[in-house]
């Protein structure tokens, strides 16, 4: 029989060590959310890819989530990042902002200094329809960033191209701004197949469409990589992958952990990024 003060000693013992672990645990989550991305490599090889676009960088961001908690020197940081990897492109896939145009003005502003030798794109994630959706898809071409909107753009060197696509957000359809929603046919309307296409889609789930349309790669956000394990579990039973580089039939998808977060000021498995894309030919 254990002695009733050793088991409230063990019993203390116990709960000062479960104690330290969740402070020390809540400690590295709140450190981790709030330090500077890291930088992830992701060479892709692209079917189709002609030679003269070996080595692209598509350098990608996503989910940002602007507001009073996230932003200012913090923003700067990712843009700077960004820069500092020479992009050719630069790819923001969407959940940029959590607030009104009036209220981050200033926290969006940095995008302003990006720098890329063949454009800034954007396309909208679920929260961009929490707010003004207007509003803020016409202040940021004021920043040189292209809003893509159900179109493609071409990406040329050297006389060959690559299609960059931009599809709405899942949830756009339903958020009641005239005329938004998801529609990859009219994105993908009247191209050349030939040319390989790489698709911006905020949600990974938006891959089976692309799949089934015969896209190369989707870059996406969303999942945060889950943000704060072991919450990437809940967030497998309605995207088909959580983070980095995998493929639904044909089509790659590469899922960025995102820059910023949402919610509780913590990242537990699952560090910032900024993710530079380098296409590969075959």
């Amino acid at each position: 029989m254990i002695d009733p003060s050793r088991r409230l000693l063990l019993a203390r013992g116990l709960a000062v060590t479960a104690g330290a672990v969740a402070l020390g645990t809540a400690g590295t989550g709140a450190y981790l959310a709030n330090s500077a991305p890291v930088v992830r490599r992701v060479p892709v090889t692209l079917a189709g890819l002609d030679p003269a676009l070996d080595g692209l960088r598509i350098v990608t961001f996503s989910d940002g989530h602007l507001s009073a908690l996230y932003g200012g020197r913090r923003f700067e940081r990712v843009v700077e990042l960004v820069n500092a990897q020479q992009p050719d492109v630069v790819a923001i896939v969407g959940d940029l902002v959590d607030g009104e145009l009036s209220e981050l003005r200033e926290e969006v502003a940095p995008l302003a200094d990006l720098v890329s030798e063949q454009g800034v794109y954007f396309v909208t994630g679920n929260h961009e329809y929490f707010v003004d959706t207007t509003a803020w898809l016409r202040h940021l071409p004021t920043l040189g960033v292209q809003v893509l909107r159900n179109e493609r753009v071409p990406i040329v060197r050297g006389g060959a191209s690559v299609d960059l696509a931009g599809i709405d957000d899942r949830t756009a359809i339903s958020s009641g701004v005239p005329g938004h929603g998801a529609d990859l046919d009219t994105a993908l309307d009247g191209r050349d197949d030939a040319v390989p296409v790489v698709l911006m889609a905020h949600q990974p789930v938006q891959v089976q469409q692309a799949a089934a349309a015969g896209v190369g790669l989707q870059l996406s956000g969303h999942t945060h990589g889950g943000q704060l394990w072991p919450f990437d579990y809940a967030v497998r039973l309605d995207q088909p992958a959580v983070q980095g580089l995998s493929r639904v039939g044909d089509t790659q998808l590469y899922v960025t952990t995102g820059a910023g977060f949402w919610g509780p000021p913590m990242r537990i498995g699952a560090r910032p990024e900024v993710a530079v894309v380098e296409l590969r030919a075959p």
